[in-house]
């Protein structure tokens, strides 16, 4: 009985070393759900070229697969992460609640707004709110630069790319 016993222990023993394998199974699942992903895209309505929509996720998908492996390997060779030091950081401080969620606020008032208001807007949603959650405060400088990001990087997707994003009743203006 006590034979048993020492080898379960010896088992979460060995477990708890090299917990890292967690991370490598997670990497390499969600390298396996890209890459199935990625193969399931039609690839007809947004073809411009020799490279299509699939080859980024797939990139991706063999990039996490390549990192579960190496990390598999390298925590099965006896290589253990540092624990973190924290370079300014106070580990022992609590978490910061109030700007986990003023960034869940914003991203998902974005998410509402997209599909009615358009991507102008709810980008100048996301990156206003994440601005001010992560702390900035200028009143008249973060909304202009909101406004300018999201502008632009609806353009640069809709317009220059062809990547149809909503635009919502900024359509005809932009």
């Amino acid at each position: 009985m006590t034979a048993v016993l020492e080898r379960g222990d010896d088992r979460r023993s060995w477990l708890r070393e090299r917990s890292e394998l967690g991370v490598c199974a997670l990497l390499a699942v969600l390298g396996g759900l890209v890459l199935v992903d990625a193969l399931t895209i039609p690839t007809d309505f947004a073809q411009r070229g020799p490279v299509g929509p699939k080859a980024v996720p797939v990139v991706v998908g063999v990039l996490l697969l390549l990192v579960a492996v190496a990390l598999a390997r390298d925590v099965l060779r006896g290589g253990r992460g540092e624990a973190e030091s924290g370079e300014d950081v106070d580990l022992a401080a609590p978490a910061d609640w109030r700007t986990v969620l003023l960034l869940c606020g914003a991203f998902l008032a974005a998410t509402a707004l997209i599909g009615t208001a358009g991507f102008p807007v709810a980008g100048f949603v996301l990156f206003w709110g994440a601005a001010y959650a992560l702390g900035s405060r200028g009143a008249v400088r973060d909304p202009l630069i909101a406004a300018a990001v999201s502008v632009l990087t609806y353009v640069l997707f809709d317009v220059l790319l062809g990547v149809p994003l909503p635009g919502g009743p900024l359509m005809g203006v932009l």
